[in-house]
């Protein structure tokens, strides 16, 4: 086996230095959207907004090809999409926002909406998602890593690949769709195994990993933040353990994503004997759009030449309105029109027949030269009652700061936004075990805010004129997303709760007659 690691180390050195992009960024991203465009130029979609037309701009060297693309096909939010294309799909219309029918589509609330939304993944997704995996497996090679580590076993937790069929398309989590289209090569690596990962009953999926998690030789574990925690808790509790290591000594990388590690990190590590490789990607129902490419650093490269077109939607007053949704006739940008430092939403084009379609994340841009990004939040998960602007990049820097002043594990955070007496106010809810002054707790987050943020400190001298603070056991938030269907797998607990939500939230909270 050791043989086998080396000579998987040595070819993951050679393909790695074989990657070179030598074009620039928009030569890139303008031949990306000109192969989608020809591969679908004979469906529904593409007959309506002419992209046989649209197609004759590329022939052109003045950039006239965006113009063409962005004026003449509208942008898209998912209730838009669905009411006017997907809808289709789903009844096995064939041909219409991309080639052929659509087998598979992701279930997902993202973690704004009340119900579940269909996002369509065709065999040219799954085929991008599985290349840009092995991409960033590749980034290894910049690592001082040892041989056998390429013949560990790589645990990842998800969603049930066992799923909905209902005699046209199969349905359900993303990470269990492509899960289940695994490489037959990579399949020797992969745990917990196929029957274990078709389990739909989470507890139980949990409670089978820990019995079979000594029999298994672990080298990196892939999964959200949250639930992986739960799961490493568990086995150490189960058999009496100090650390994670001491029964897979050989872990080595954590590949986490979908919402940010930091808050969690405190708590993660102390489960942990020696520090882990720590890998971020982005990987969103609706595609893999980035991955972190450079060790050791908080960002991540998009992926410019994988089946997905980028568009940038500057995040301000101007374009988006006080719930986040997006006003008429926003000015939208190509990558090599970036900035640096600034907040933008995404849109994206996509192999699976999403076009100029508004994905809800917000990103910036640390690097435009290398096209590094760090994930900012969502377009409707943030506050701003009064014009304080309130991003989840600030809510988790805050966390992040008092976790460690206080040496505080904090598993989960939510924050609502609430009117008090003619003004406005916030409510945070804070999940920990630990003892902990709520007082001390609600003044340090404050305060860091108020320097994180000046627009929130300003607020705080005028129309915010409270906030409010609950420490809660993490088991309420995880109860919770139980009883909203959203227990395990990609589920994430929304940093901001608004309208229905926190509705729900609230009506839970009180029924389970806990004090506010």
């Amino acid at each position: 086996m050791a043989i086998l690691g080396t000579l998987l180390k040595k070819g993951i050195r050679l393909r790695s230095a074989l990657e070179q992009e030598f074009s620039s960024s928009l030569e890139i991203q303008k031949n990306e959207l000109r192969k989608l465009m020809i591969k679908a130029r004979h469906t529904e979609i593409a007959k309506k907004y002419h992209f046989d037309q649209i197609l004759k701009f590329f022939k052109k060297e003045n950039g006239d090809f965006y113009q063409a693309f962005s004026k003449n096909i509208p942008i898209y939010n998912y209730e838009k999409i669905y009411e006017e294309w997907w809808h289709r799909l789903k009844n096995g219309e064939k041909n219409i926002t991309w080639p052929g029918n659509i087998q598979y589509f992701a279930l997902t609330s993202g973690t704004s909406g009340a119900s579940s939304k269909y996002i369509p993944i065709t065999k040219d997704m799954v085929k991008a998602i599985r290349k840009i995996g092995v991409r960033q497996m590749l980034t290894l090679s910049k690592y001082d890593l040892p041989d056998n580590l390429f013949t560990k076993g790589i645990l990842m937790l998800g969603g049930s690949t066992d799923l909905d069929f209902n005699g046209t398309f199969f349905s359900g989590d993303l990470s269990g769709i492509t899960t289940g289209n695994l490489p037959i090569w990579f399949q020797r690596f992969y745990k917990p195994g196929n029957k274990i990962s078709k389990n739909k009953n989470w507890g139980e999926k949990l409670d089978q990993i820990v019995e079979e998690a000594p029999n298994w030789d672990i080298g990196i574990i892939v999964g959200v933040p949250a639930w992986l925690q739960i799961l490493l808790e568990k086995i150490i509790q189960r058999y009496q353990l100090k650390t994670i290591h001491d029964i897979w000594p050989n872990l080595m990388i954590y590949v986490h994503g979908g919402v940010s590690f930091e808050p969690y990190r405190k708590g993660f590590e102390k489960l942990l004997e020696k520090p882990l490789v720590y890998m971020e990607t982005y990987l969103a129902s609706e595609g893999f759009l980035a991955y972190q490419a450079i060790p050791n650093q908080r960002s991540m490269r998009l992926v410019l030449n994988q089946g997905v077109f980028f568009e940038f939607i500057a995040f301000n007053e101007k374009n988006f309105n006080e719930e986040g949704e997006l006003r008429e006739d926003p000015q939208t940008f190509k990558i090599d029109e970036v900035e640096e430092g600034v907040d933008y939403a995404l849109l994206i084009t996509t192999c699976a027949g999403a076009w100029r379609y508004q994905i809800g994340d917000v990103i910036r841009f640390v690097s435009k030269e290398k096209c590094e990004i760090v994930i900012t939040g969502r377009t409707k998960h943030f506050l701003s009652l009064c014009g304080e602007h309130l991003s989840v990049d600030n809510m988790n820097h805050a966390i992040e700061l008092v976790s460690e002043e206080l040496n505080l594990n904090v598993r989960e955070f939510t924050v609502l936004g609430l009117a008090h007496e003619g003004l406005f106010a916030h409510h945070w809810f804070v999940g920990t075990d630990d003892s902990v002054s709520k007082e001390d707790l609600l003044k340090r987050i404050d305060s860091h805010l108020m320097t994180l943020n000046d627009d929130y400190g300003v607020e705080r001298q005028h129309a915010l004129k409270a906030v409010h603070l609950t420490v809660l056991s993490p088991s309420i938030f995880y109860n919770w997303m139980r009883e909203q269907g959203k227990e395990g797998g990609q589920n994430k607990f929304p940093r901001v709760l608004k309208g229905e939500k926190a509705e729900a939230w609230l009506y839970f909270l009180k029924v389970n007659n806990i004090d506010l």
